[in-house]
């Protein structure tokens, strides 16, 4: 049987567009990402002026002392002496970087440990529980964050010297308890991550207050004890006034205090300059927070955006 071909579409037909492809084409343009030149070349000075003290540090840490003074800075000498800067730097003054390094961890395992540990017990209650002066404890915290830490050290340091505890680790470990910033991100980050209705039904099961917190909660509260956790790292490993103010035993002293030690040695009187061990250090002292950094990524990437969007 014979079949007849379509009529082809006349000129206005054919130049006629349905409804839905226009609006199919419109809300994949909505969809692509717009490209702002003005924002690539914001971005790329904002790496350029990240990355070049870490590309610096790492060149100038494989150059001998003479090298840093002949060749160019953000390129490599002749000779590689990334080991042998690497081996001094940890046997100079009898191996005293290692101690400083040891210390550093002390104060970051036992400071910023305490204060991720008190920022997510207080944050936790602050968020879920309703008690008389609420209020008065968020804008005591708000302002808390407002206070640079450099302007309580004075103070601190008075109180700490009329109980005996300057140049000891405590000096340093007490204040470093106390994080209002960690405390606040906690709260916010605790009033989203957590419903209250699984803290209900957890009660209704029969689980006590600690355990509710412990099984069901704390998992919840990951990404941002992860986040905080970091914050008060960082803070904590390079904390300079603090110490500074604090200790005068350089077996107490941390990396900071120790690595300007060895720096200020050029400027005394028959002092050895060691500036390539002062570069080398530098670099192993920023090592273990980059590892950090990366390793927790996933972490504390949602730990930040927590509560930016809200459904």
């Amino acid at each position: 049987m014979a079949t007849t071909a379509p009529a082809p579409a006349t000129a206005p037909e054919a130049g006629r567009r349905s409804p839905s492809s226009s609006r199919s084409r419109r809300t994949h343009r909505r969809d692509r990402p717009r490209r702002s030149l003005l924002l690539t070349v914001l971005m790329a000075v904002v790496l350029v002026y990240a990355l070049v003290p870490l590309v610096w540090l790492v060149v100038n840490a494989t150059k001998t002392q003479s090298d840093l003074f002949t060749s160019f800075g953000l390129w490599f000498s002749g000779d590689v002496n990334l080991l042998d800067n690497v081996s001094r730097t940890l046997t100079y003054d009898d191996g005293v970087f290692g101690r400083w390094f040891a210390n550093t961890l002390l104060y970051v395992v036992a400071g910023a440990g305490g204060a991720t540990a008190l920022a997510v017990l207080g944050g936790y209650g602050l968020a879920k529980f309703d008690f008389p002066g609420k209020r008065g404890v968020f804008a005591v915290v708000i302002g808390a964050v407002a206070v640079p830490g450099t302007a309580l050290a004075v103070p601190t340091f008075l109180m700490f010297s009329q109980l005996g505890i300057t140049n000891t680790p405590l000096s340093v470990i007490i204040p470093s308890l106390i994080s209002p910033f960690g405390l606040y991100l906690m709260w916010t980050f605790a009033s989203e991550a957590i419903p209250t209705e699984l803290m209900e039904a957890a009660r209704v099961d029969g689980a006590g207050e600690l355990r509710t917190f412990v099984q069901v909660c704390l998992p919840l509260l990951a990404p941002g004890i992860v986040t905080v956790l970091l914050f008060t790292v960082v803070a904590t490993w390079n904390n300079y006034f603090l110490p500074l103010i604090m200790l005068r035993d350089p077996d107490w002293y941390p990396l900071t205090l120790g690595l300007n030690a060895w720096n200020a040695q050029a400027a005394t009187a028959g002092g050895e300059a060691i500036f390539d061990l002062v570069i080398t250090g530098s670099l192993l002292t920023i090592v273990p927070l980059v590892a950090a950094f990366l390793l927790l990524q996933r972490f504390w990437q949602s730990g930040l955006a927590a509560g930016g969007v809200k459904e």
